[in-house]
C-alpha cells in the first residue's frame, strides 16, 4: 500500500473520530478511495454491505432509527417465534423474556483475542402484533433511506420423534409478516433463523432430521406464501453450527444447494454453542469470537474446494462427451449468494468472507463493545462501528480492500465490491 493512500487512511480515521462521519459516506469512499461499496443482500442491490445481524439490537423502532441514521446497508429484526392462529407455538422454548447481555473478552485457541456476547435470551418474547408493528414501523422508518428491512423467524421444526411439520403456523405467520410488509412489487425478504441454541437442544441431535429441515423449510415457507396471496417470499437460512464436525457442516450447505426448493440466499454461520458454559445459573450458552471465525472460513474453504472438484470432474467428463466445457470459476459463481457473519469486528475479517464470496456482512457483538474501544466519539454506537471498520489504519476495510486488490492485480478502478466477491 502506498504511503499517500495510508496518510489519508490515518488522517481520516483521525478527522471522523472528532467530526463524525461523512454525511454521504459510500461516495465518498468512491471519489477519496475509489472503492464502489455497492453491495448485494437477499436478492437486492445494498448502498454498502454493512447490516445489523437479528438481535436484541434490533427490536425496537428506536434502535432501526439509529440505525437507518447510520446509513447501514440493511437491518435484520429480531427473531419472532412462529404461531398458528390460535397463538399456539411449538417453538415456544424460544420465546424467552430475558434481555440482559454481556459483551466479555474471549482468547480463541489460536492464541487470538476477541469479544463475544453472553445471554441467555432467545427470540421474540412480545406480544406477536407487536412484532408485526415493528415491521411495519421499520419500513416506514427505511423509506426512501436506502436501507434494508428484513424480518427474521423461526418456524417450527419437527424434533427426530416429531413426524408432521406445523403447517398451520407457517400458514398464520408467514401471511400476517406479509400482511405487516405491506407488499410492494418486490418480495420479502425473510431470515429462516436456525439459532446457536438450535445446536444444544434435543431436536438438533440427529443429523438427519437437521438436514431435512434445511432441505423443506424454504418450500414450506414460498407455499404459506403463495397460498395467502399476499405476496411473494425470498427465503435465507440462516445456517447454525452444530454440535457435530467440519463433515456435517459441509453436509449442510450441500444441503441447501440442492436441484429444488433451494432458499433465494443463505447466511453463514451462528455463533457456536458450549453445553457445559454457565451464565446466570443457566447452563448451555452460545459464544463468539476468534474460534467462530475460524471454524467459518475453514468450512468455507473446504465446501469451495470440494465444489471447485466436483465441477472439474464433471466438466472433464462433459468434454470426454463431447459436451461443452465449463470453466469451475463460472460454475461457482451460480450457487446461492450469501452473506457472511461471525466475529467481523475489523475490515480485514470482513475482507476474509468478501474472499470467500460474500455479498454482505451481519454483525452484533461489534455494535455492543464498551466505549473505550471505539476511537469515535461522537454519534451512536453503530456509527462508531462504521468509524473502525472502515478507517482503522491497520486493521481497516479501506486498507485491507486495497490490498487485497494488489495481490490480485486488480487496477481498474473504482474497485467494485460486488466484482470481489463473484470472483
Amino acid at each position: 500500500m502506498s504511503d499517500s493512500l495510508r496518510q489519508r487512511v490515518q488522517r481520516d480515521y483521525e478527522r471522523f473520530a472528532t467530526a463524525g462521519l461523512p454525511s454521504a459516506l459510500e461516495q465518498y469512499l468512491l471519489d477519496e478511495y475509489g472503492l464502489d461499496m455497492t453491495a448485494e443482500h437477499a436478492g437486492f442491490r445494498l448502498k454498502n454491505p454493512w447490516g445489523k445481524a437479528s438481535g436484541q439490537l434490533s427490536m425496537t423502532a428506536r434502535q432501526v432509527e439509529e440505525d437507518v441514521a447510520a446509513g447501514l446497508g440493511f437491518v435484520v429484526l429480531k427473531t419472532v417465534i412462529a404461531q398458528d392462529e390460535q397463538g399456539g407455538q411449538s417453538m415456544s422454548a424460544w420465546a424467552i423474556p430475558e434481555a440482559r447481555m454481556v459483551a466479555e473478552p474471549i482468547v480463541g485457541q489460536s492464541g487470538e483475542a476477541g469479544w463475544t456476547i453472553t445471554w441467555k435470551g432467545r427470540g421474540w418474547w412480545q406480544p406477536f402484533e407487536d412484532y408485526l408493528q415493528l415491521i411495519r414501523d421499520a419500513r416506514r422508518i427505511a423509506s426512501g433511506t436506502g436501507t434494508l428491512i428484513i424480518p427474521s423467524c423461526k418456524y417450527h421444526l419437527p424434533s427426530p420423534d416429531e413426524p408432521e411439520w406445523r403447517i398451520a403456523e407457517y400458514d398464520f405467520t408467514t401471511a400476517k409478516l406479509l400482511e405487516a410488509w405491506q407488499a410492494s412489487e418486490s418480495p420479502m425478504p425473510l431470515e429462516k433463523d436456525f439459532s446457536p441454541t438450535l445446536a444444544g437442544s434435543d431436536r438438533a441431535a440427529a443429523q438427519a432430521k437437521i438436514l431435512e429441515w434445511l432441505r423443506f423449510v424454504p418450500k414450506l415457507v414460498r407455499d404459506s406464501a403463495a397460498r395467502s396471496g399476499l405476496g411473494e417470499v425470498r427465503i435465507g437460512m440462516k445456517l447454525f453450527n452444530a454440535l457435530f464436525d467440519d463433515d456435517f457442516q459441509l453436509e449442510m450447505l450441500n444441503a441447501i444447494h440442492g436441484e429444488t426448493d433451494r432458499p433465494d440466499f443463505f447466511i453463514y454461520a451462528n455463533r457456536l454453542f458450549d453445553p457445559n458454559r454457565e451464565f446466570d445459573g443457566h447452563r448451555g450458552v452460545a459464544y463468539g469470537g476468534p474460534d467462530l471465525s475460524d471454524r467459518n472460513l475453514r468450512v468455507l474453504d473446504r465446501w469451495q474446494q470440494k465444489r471447485t472438484r466436483g465441477v472439474s470432474e464433471r466438466s472433464k467428463n462433459r468434454s470426454q462427451d463431447g459436451g461443452l466445457e465449463c470453466s469451475p470459476s463460472l460454475t461457482l459463481r451460480v450457487g446461492l449468494p450469501w452473506s457472511a457473519t461471525g466475529n467481523i469486528t475489523t475490515g480485514r475479517m470482513a475482507v476474509e468472507y468478501l474472499l470467500r464470496g460474500a455479498t454482505s456482512f451481519q454483525l452484533h457483538t461489534f455494535f455492543q463493545l464498551p466505549a473505550e474501544h471505539y476511537a469515535m466519539k461522537s454519534g451512536n454506537r453503530t456509527q462508531r462501528a462504521l468509524h473502525e471498520l472502515y478507517f482503522h489504519p491497520q486493521t481497516g476495510f479501506v486498507v485491507w480492500l486495497h490490498h487485497m486488490a494488489k495481490q490480485k492485480g486488480i487496477c481498474d478502478r473504482p474497485i467494485q465490491f460486488l466484482e470481489i466477491a463473484r470472483g
